[in-house]
């Protein structure tokens, strides 16, 4: 069975721009198991490949499955080994697996199985007690459910699970978050843009000499989150945005270093996300990698200080298990944009102090669902 008419199915053998393999989500690998034992459990029909439609409406995922079986009590179980193309992710490899059934409810239920945690603490967009599987591949495997059912009304349960989960969540911020007995089915895209250390790095040394070619403007964004505000509010197009990922300081040093080869100088530069990697400078981390730098709500926390919040406000930004926690305690703060504010504002004087050759550095920064914080 097939997804949607007019899809183009995705081929993972087309390298990435940086030349690397590109690989499957742990949501993409979770929804081709959810669609496998769906396959078996409605329509009888034992499938070794299932195709899924991806977010973006004009794509399809082909997904090989090791296995799909029935279990006791009448459930069917599918598994898909994850892979990760050329990016160093601890998943790789893992088998990711959904036993699923009827639950008579009428209605698409998803709980955690073995190797997938579990919501404990607020702040990472799904309600305490629910199974760590973020919004974009619960969408991807509702919308699997309906073409399989063909517009049938019937009730599952989606138990996501993962092999070894708990030993690999060790490897995540995970534990640190407050998500508990295994790994996140993560992923916006059901795509996994391959990201290894020297390769990518060398393709963000590309991208910023085609921008500063480009233009008298250019912006910097870690993720999709700043390129959509480049692209609406800034006007720039595609060659003048770079997705620098987690590195900054190494894309303000490539910025310095072809300026002073071109002996020129650029205009204006914007540095473009969300506050939980922008943030980190202000700890002195340039590479804001998990692995490399500290969370960033203690540098958002001090900032607030000075902006005179009270002990016990800092104090609870302090133990907020995200930066997007803190963007919803702060919300409704009369004095929030204010810290917005002065966080950009600091930021932009430490890309100022490592850039001679640039006249102007602005930093906007934005919360996930892309509102503005400070002065946006």
């Amino acid at each position: 069975m097939s997804t949607g008419a007019g899809r183009i199915a995705f081929d993972l053998n087309v390298r990435a721009q940086n030349g690397m393999r590109r690989g499957r989500t742990t949501g993409a690998c979770a929804t081709a198991a959810v669609k496998a034992a769906l396959l078996l459990l409605v329509h009888g029909e034992s499938v070794g490949e299932v195709e899924i439609g991806l977010p973006d409406p004009r794509y399809s995922l082909k997904v090989p499955v090791r296995a799909v079986y029935r279990l006791d009590g009448g459930a069917v179980r599918a598994e898909v080994i994850k892979q990760a193309g050329d990016d160093p992710d601890c998943t790789d490899g893992a088998t990711i697996f959904a036993s699923v059934r009827r639950n008579g409810l009428g209605e698409v239920r998803f709980l955690a199985g073995p190797g997938v945690g579990t919501i404990t603490q607020p702040g990472i967009r799904i309600p305490v007690g629910e199974p760590a599987i973020n919004p974009v591949p619960r969408q991807m495997m509702r919308e699997a459910v309906q073409e399989v059912l063909e517009g049938a009304d019937e009730g599952f349960d989606l138990a996501i699970g993962c092999e070894g989960g708990e030993v690999l969540a060790r490897k995540t911020f995970n534990p640190r978050l407050g998500i508990v007995g295994g790994i996140s089915i993560l992923g916006t895209s059901g795509l996994v843009e391959p990201m290894s250390l020297s390769a990518y790095m060398a393709s963000i040394e590309v991208y910023i000499r085609v921008a500063l070619a480009e233009g008298a403007e250019v912006a910097y964004a870690p993720g999709k989150i700043g390129t959509a505000f480049a692209r609406s509010a800034l006007k720039l197009p595609p060659k003048r945005i770079v997705a620098v990922s987690n590195f900054i300081g190494f894309a303000l040093e490539c910025t310095e270093r072809e300026l002073a080869a071109q002996n020129r100088r650029l205009p204006a530069l914007w540095l473009v996300g969300h506050p939980g990697k922008l943030a980190k400078p202000l700890a002195g981390d340039w590479d804001t990698h998990c692995g490399k730098s500290a969370m960033a709500m203690h540098a958002v926390a001090r900032v607030a200080a000075e902006c005179g919040f009270t002990p016990r406000q800092i104090a609870a930004i302090e133990r907020s298990n995200t930066v997007e926690a803190v963007l919803e305690s702060l919300r409704d703060h009369p004095r929030a944009r204010q810290v917005w504010r002065e966080v950009e504002e600091r930021v932009a004087a430490l890309m100022r102090s490592r850039l001679t050759r640039v006249d102007r550095v602005e930093v906007r920064l934005f919360g996930l669902g892309g509102m503005a914080l400070g002065q946006a």
